[in-house]
């Protein structure tokens, strides 16, 4: 169970992962050895799982996002994973649903040219609707 430094330690960590245990220790009015102390306790918990960066996708190249609802062609959805896995330098999430389709996809692409490359593949294991975000 966490209680408010942790969480306060969470929310510093989430804003900046890079940040030193003094600085941490600092806004969360501890020491730095003592943050230090917790946050490898939450890790050990399995609240943190990892550290990772927030890469502006636009910027790195990949402009065009689009979201797609797949309805794999049967009830083994191997295949689409399979596809997905090979897939991963465009994947940003790829979620099993309810509802409309069994996946909802969401990706980003460097242009057209790849996204229709991409979706030619992927129509040999799944069907698709397409939709392309104009504007955040």
């Amino acid at each position: 169970m966490l209680d408010n430094t942790d969480k306060k330690i969470l929310e510093e960590l989430s804003k900046n992962g890079r940040i030193t245990m003094k600085e941490l220790g600092e806004k969360v009015h501890l020491t730095g050895q003592a943050t230090a102390s917790r946050v490898c306790k939450i890790e050990e918990q399995g609240v943190i799982e990892g550290y990772t960066i927030h890469l502006n996708q636009i910027k790195a190249g990949y402009s065009l996002l689009s979201c797609l609802h797949i309805y794999t062609h049967s009830m083994d959805h191997r295949p689409y994973l399979t596809f997905i896995e090979k897939q991963q330098r465009f994947i940003m999430n790829n979620y099993k649903i309810s509802g409309e389709g069994c996946y909802l996809l969401e990706c980003r692409f460097p242009t057209n040219h790849e996204l229709d490359l991409f979706l030619t593949e992927l129509n040999k294991h799944a069907n698709y609707k397409l939709s392309i975000v104009i504007n955040k």
